[in-house]
């Protein structure tokens, strides 16, 4: 029996783990933990799995991988997700463009347009079966390639129903920062959107004007080395040999919540010395933790989306250009309102399916 089910990622944001059934072995695809602290990777899942394949190192997909590595499991990622493992990890290289046969199984992988190594998953089981991770086609900064058919897909709809292209995304954001005076921190994970959000900023309001920390530093410096993001990523090179400048306009850290990392460091001294909301403001742009909402409930703390994830104009298309005939919308917390958007596909959501 070939069969796909959502353990995990369905009607809330990660952790992101689906069991892929093949024969008698059972595959699972990411292996999650968080966003939020008490969303926790269950060991449970990896009873009689036989190996891991990981999207992407951003936590809520590979957070639980130790557990996996304790267990001993293979673990096929690309080289550049392959960096977030523990040492100890098994690890089976996956191209960011290409195909690899595991068992007997074609597995195709494309760049998702997300993360640095970010892939999607192209299972030649059945009619065809895509796992998208997240993914985003709206990127200046990371590429993203078209997978083949498949009749049963499992989408990244973190965005649920909204519609807002990034465009518009980066009309609010230039207008929000237009408004503001004062220091303005963005707090990003590093192999995701600190790259296109530095390029953006650079083009706006010139280089002088924008501070990336070490962590986005030493991400950046290898993915423009590495030539996997997009011709524009050369003009973020000024800013990655430039020391500590504190009085830069715009500070690009770690971590995203700004939980930890730099970002964590100047929220606290902003905060410790009045200066948070005065001359000093915290804007973040992705899925925010309940740490991240608090920041957010005081003056000085703002939100304004840039997409990452696709537009429901993006998912639909998606859905077309695969010919799916069944999809589970994963990563958003209503999945049940996609059994009445009238989309050309069957919704299913912890069911076991049949490939």
């Amino acid at each position: 029996m070939q069969s796909i089910r959502v353990l995990s990622g369905i009607g809330d944001k990660g952790p992101a783990c689906m069991q892929l059934t093949v024969g008698n072995r059972i595959w699972l695809l990411d292996c999650g933990f968080g966003p939020e602290a008490n969303a926790h990777f269950d060991p449970a899942w990896l009873e009689e799995a036989e190996a891991v394949f990981i999207t992407h190192d951003h936590i809520d997909h590979i957070g639980g991988a130790s557990y996996a590595v304790e267990a001993g499991l293979p673990i096929y990622a690309t080289a550049q997700t392959a960096k977030a493992l523990p040492p100890a990890a098994n690890v089976h290289l996956l191209p960011e463009q290409g195909q690899a046969t595991i068992n007997g199984v074609t597995l195709t992988t494309g760049r998702n347009g997300h993360a640095m190594g970010g892939v999607w998953f192209h299972f030649d089981l059945g009619e065809g079966l895509f796992y998208s991770g997240d993914w985003s086609e709206e990127s200046d900064w990371f590429s993203f390639d078209v997978p083949p058919p498949a009749a049963t897909a499992i989408l990244d709809c973190s965005y649920h129903l909204d519609d807002v292209p990034q465009s518009d995304r980066f009309d609010a954001l230039n207008a929000l920062l237009d408004r503001i005076d004062g220091q303005v921190l963005l707090p990003v994970p590093p192999s995701g959107r600190a790259g296109e959000m530095a390029l953006h900023l650079v083009r706006r309001y010139g280089c002088e004007s924008v501070m990336l920390d070490p962590e986005c530093q030493d991400t950046l410096r290898a993915a423009l080395s590495s030539g996997a993001v997009s011709a524009n990523a050369q003009q973020i090179a000024p800013l990655l040999d430039r020391g500590p400048m504190e009085q830069a306009r715009f500070l690009i850290c770690d971590t995203p919540n700004a939980d930890g990392g730099a970002a964590w460091g100047y929220v606290r001294a902003w905060h410790e010395s009045g200066r948070l909301g005065r001359d000093a403001h915290v804007v973040f742009t992705g899925h925010m933790t309940a740490h991240a909402r608090g920041i957010c409930s005081v003056p000085g703390g703002y939100f304004q989306r840039w997409n990452v994830h696709p537009p429901l104009r993006d998912q639909v298309r998606m859905l077309e250009r695969l010919g799916a005939k069944r999809f589970a919308p994963a990563f958003c917390t209503q999945p049940e309102d996609y059994l009445i958007e009238g989309l050309n596909a069957e919704v299913f959501f912890h069911d076991r399916v049949r490939l």
